[in-house]
């Protein structure tokens, strides 16, 4: 396994981050630890989740599972750079959602005990607030970090004018601020390219991308079609943007056959290869998938493949003679 700092931070993970949204609705418990065990056998050392996963209003199921984990001991939580999110609803009552200080510190508390532990290494805002201020925002981050509670800060589906209000506000108040930005970024959605991915670079956040397959499309689809597999990832919306893209993924398969590869193997290795990008997080719902995604890090790219992919799935750019974010102009 490889490691790479996260962001400007002094904190090092691993090139692929362990995503845990399927423990409990998709991947029983006993499944859920085989699939943490085998990544560490692996050296992924990044896990990803968030105090809704599990989809029950308030149980933040996937947290209590991956507690559960930890407690059997064993180093498993020494070895984990642990990431958890806050926003979400967790009740109906006021004050059980979003980024107010109340709920920030409330919402903390309900994670470290459903996770067993006394410190969350990346305690990450899962959307923006726009009611609350940055300035409430910071000082109650800096209250959980003085009392030892998290370490470090991201944000998850942010715009670039976000990190860059979040940073400043930062910067005002003395405190480190954003270390990671986790974004939805693949081959088939690009538009963090033209703000959030100029922004996160030049504030040093690293980029940790969130559905690097799209759903499944970018999986080696249309040939689990014709092997007769692959159900789950062409039915309701993924089977509309197979319709809407069925060229271009056509066209993707055929290449990543020229090139001996897995398509999925391909999809994770062109993040790996984008500047910024920290560690694509991968969601196995069984420990073969995870088996299989390692060999991503091991896929060179070169500059031939990366330009037919670019010509498969340009950028988003309004003009494409210009780079990010300049490329709104003339």
């Amino acid at each position: 396994m490889d490691y790479t700092q996260l962001g400007r931070s002094g904190l090092m993970v691993s090139r692929l981050c362990l995503g845990t949204m399927n423990f409990g609705p998709e991947t029983s418990e006993a499944d859920s630890h085989a699939i943490m065990d085998r990544a560490h056998e692996h050296g992924i050392n990044f896990f990803d989740t968030a105090n809704v996963y599990g989809w029950h209003k308030g149980e933040g199921i996937t947290e209590q599972i991956i507690g559960r984990w930890f407690a059997v001991g064993g180093g498993r939580r020494e070895r984990t750079v642990l990431a958890t999110k806050v926003y979400g609803f967790m009740g109906d009552w006021p004050n059980e959602s979003r980024l107010s200080a109340l709920h920030i510190r409330r919402a903390c508390e309900a994670s470290l005990r459903r996770l067993q532990t006394d410190c969350i290494d990346l305690y990450q805002m899962h959307h923006v607030d726009r009611t609350t201020p940055w300035e409430e925002i910071w000082e109650a981050m800096s209250v959980l970090r003085h009392q030892g509670k998290i370490i470090y800060v991201g944000s998850s589906n942010f715009a670039g004018w976000h990190l860059a209000a979040a940073q400043e506000a930062a910067r005002r108040q003395y405190v480190t601020g954003l270390v990671s930005e986790q974004s939805l970024y693949n081959l088939l959605t690009r538009w963090v390219e033209l703000e959030v991915l100029p922004a996160a670079r030049e504030y040093g956040i690293g980029l940790i991308p969130y559905s690097p397959l799209h759903g499944g499309l970018l999986s080696g689809v249309l040939r689990k079609q014709r092997e007769g597999e692959g159900s789950r990832s062409i039915t309701g919306n993924s089977a509309e943007a197979l319709k809407a893209n069925r060229k271009r993924i056509e066209s993707y398969e055929k290449l990543c056959a020229d090139l001996g590869e897995d398509p999925a193997n391909v999809g994770l290795a062109w993040l790996l290869h984008q500047p910024g990008v920290t560690a694509p997080i991968v969601g196995p719902r069984t420990a073969a998938q995870l088996d299989s995604s390692l060999r991503a890090i091991a896929v060179a790219l070169d500059a031939e493949v990366l330009a037919r992919l670019d010509a498969q799935f340009p950028p988003p750019a309004p003009h494409g003679d210009q780079p990010a974010p300049e490329a709104y102009a003339w």
